[in-house]
Parts: C-alpha cells; sequence; structure tokens
C-alpha cells in the first residue's frame, strides 16, 4: 500500500474518461452532448459535455474543475431531470 500526500488544489480535474458506458435515453453519441454529471450520491450534478471516444467510453469535459473525481465510482448524465446514461470513472 501507498499513501500519496498532495496539495488541495490536485484534487481537482477538469475531465474524466467514463467506461462501461450505457446510454438510456439516447441511441449513441453522434456529437458531443450538454448534460449534468454526478461523480458521486451525494454530489451536485455539475455541467459538462461528453463526448463519444469510442463504443464504450466517453470524456466528460466539466465547466469547473471537480474534487476528487475517484475511479471505480460511477458517473451518471442527466438532462435536467432525465437519466441519459452513465458508465465507471475511469
Amino acid at each position: 500500500r501507498q499513501v500519496v500526500v498532495g496539495s488541495g488544489e490536485e484534487l481537482y480535474s477538469r475531465t474524466l474518461r467514463a467506461r462501461k458506458v450505457n446510454l438510456i435515453a439516447v441511441d449513441d453519441l453522434r456529437e458531443r452532448m450538454r448534460v449534468a454529471v454526478k461523480i458521486r450520491h451525494r454530489h451536485e450534478p455539475a455541467p459538462a459535455l461528453i463526448e463519444s471516444t469510442s463504443a464504450d467510453e466517453v470524456l466528460v469535459k466539466f465547466d469547473q474543475p471537480q474534487r476528487a473525481v475517484t475511479p471505480g465510482q460511477a458517473a451518471v448524465f442527466y438532462d435536467a431531470d432525465i437519466v441519459v446514461g452513465g458508465g465507471w470513472i475511469q
């Protein structure tokens, strides 16, 4: 095991990759889509653009950096109160 110590600023990220993406409200992502992304249970959904990078992977670009984007957590994509889809943070 390893403990890594860093500054609080290093906890923030503007992007993430999600794999094993399951789209619900759309058939596929041919173009970038504006959504709100929730990265944890109690996380306030954050505005972002998502774009497909492969058949089951998307790149998420947040408008503002998000704290503690954590691999293994789910990322859920919303259009208002409609679930667009989701995937697992890499």
